[in-house]
């Protein structure tokens, strides 16, 4: 999977999408990462105050990582129209 995320909430939704396609429940992802459920379900959302820290060991448990690249020129709609 190579998905391009530029806010929260389109974070949220590859976090959502790649927990589905494993098919894991939140509370099967919480118990993964030590997590709350709650705290998973925010994730997903793409809540404001998830820490960094709990994103990582999300995106690990679910076999993702965070890469850091130049940004691309498309507009935000572009972005979107992937989503």
């Amino acid at each position: 999977m190579n998905q391009l995320a530029r806010s929260s909430s389109q974070l949220g939704a590859i976090i959502q999408r790649q927990r589905r396609q494993l098919g894991l429940t939140q509370t099967q992802l919480a118990k993964r990462t030590g997590l709350r459920q709650d705290t998973i379900s925010l994730a997903e959302t793409g809540g404001s105050n998830v820490r960094l820290n709990t994103l990582l060991a999300i995106l690990g448990a679910l076999d993702l990582e965070l890469r850091v690249a130049d940004r691309t020129k498309s507009n935000a709609a572009d972005i979107e129209a992937i989503f």
